[in-house]
């Protein structure tokens, strides 16, 4: 069940025809999921574009909200302003494991790297989901990562899947949501669509649209999640301004009712497909195109909208789930 489905509607501005972040063209998410035993856990994989992503980098930035987090290759995504693998998102403990499947997966496809060109940085986002999920088990491996990764498509699932299988969300279930808004500039239609690993928000802080606030059947506990929203868009936007406004991923999460706590990590990386940095170029200069700064509002709305939307997403996708220990979530359907 999705967002909508229930009434759920974030914002003015009108969703792709998905809503979904795979509303932006070229954009595909796959999932692997662990749910046997005490595993409740697995990986996403958000792809940019059809090609060769080291080869064929989008302009990229990153933004952290509050750093209480382990994620890899931020660093240089802010540096140099470009991706150049996939993203993945699992749990804390499995970042390394990832990261190694795309390194793994860059050399296959370039094998260059390190030897006649320069090494590649993999992006790996993570939450801990160590309530429902024998975190440590270590039980993703390489090979579910390149699952994943092989599993990716323009319609996909979201809730308790993938990376989300484990998380929890303002005490609720939690885990993967997405949505997406139109935008429209120089009369042509563009996208801008958001997927969130949705782990964070005090229980009983969670505000819905028409302004109801809800809580779990459980005693309140300190905010001490993490969320890791990731924006796509073909509108072309250089670093700084894809920057700017990926950081309005933090009004959305405000709207849901999150202060990002102390203990949460809360971080958002965000790429354009209409701008791509040619690895191989050999031209002292080249050009990029950018947006008129007179116009960039309509980005700022669709991303705090899209990014509430995605939280909620997952909430309502997510059904009640049990895991590590007898531990316990209340799907957000079942509760209202």
């Amino acid at each position: 069940m999705r967002a909508r489905e229930m009434g759920l509607v974030a914002g003015r501005l009108a969703p792709g025809v998905r809503n979904l972040i795979s509303d932006v063209p070229g954009v595909r998410v796959g999932h692997v999921t662990l749910a046997e035993g005490d595993l409740r856990t697995g990986v996403t994989a958000i792809v940019p574009h059809d090609g060769n992503v080291f080869r064929d980098k989008p302009v990229a930035a990153a933004d952290v909200l509050n750093g209480f987090g382990k994620s890899i290759g931020l660093m240089q995504v802010e540096e140099l302003g470009q991706l150049e693998t996939p993203i993945l998102l699992t749990n804390t403990l499995s970042v390394g494991t990832c990261g190694t499947a795309l390194i793994r997966r860059a050399i296959a496809a370039n094998p260059d790297i390190g030897r006649r060109t320069s090494t590649v940085n993999p992006v790996v986002g993570e939450c801990n989901d160590g309530h429902l999920n024998d975190i440590q088990a270590m039980a993703v491996t390489e090979a579910h990562a390149c699952a994943a990764l092989a599993a990716v498509a323009a319609d996909f699932a979201v809730g308790a899947v993938g990376a989300g299988a484990g998380m929890s969300c303002f005490g609720f279930k939690g885990g993967i949501g997405s949505a997406s808004r139109q935008v429209k500039l120089d009369k042509r239609l563009h996208h801008l669509g958001v997927l969130v690993l949705a782990n964070f928000g005090r229980a009983g802080d969670l505000r819905l649209p028409d302004g109801r606030r809800l809580a779990p059947p459980a005693e309140p506990a300190p905010e001490r999640g993490s969320v890791i929203i990731v924006m796509a868009t073909d509108v072309p936007l250089d670093h700084r301004q894809l920057r700017r406004v990926i950081r309005r991923g933090g009004a959305g999460l405000a709207w849901a009712g999150s202060f990002w706590g102390h203990g949460s990590g809360d971080l958002v990386i965000g790429f354009t497909t209409a701008n791509r940095i040619d690895h191989d170029a050999r031209k002292d200069v080249v050009a990029l195109r950018m947006l008129n700064e007179n116009r960039i509002d309509t980005l700022f709305q669709a991303m705090a909208e899209a990014t509430y939307e995605a939280v909620l997403d997952a909430l309502a996708a997510s059904a009640t789930t049990s895991g590590r220990d007898g531990h316990r979530r209340v799907g957000l359907r079942d509760a209202l």
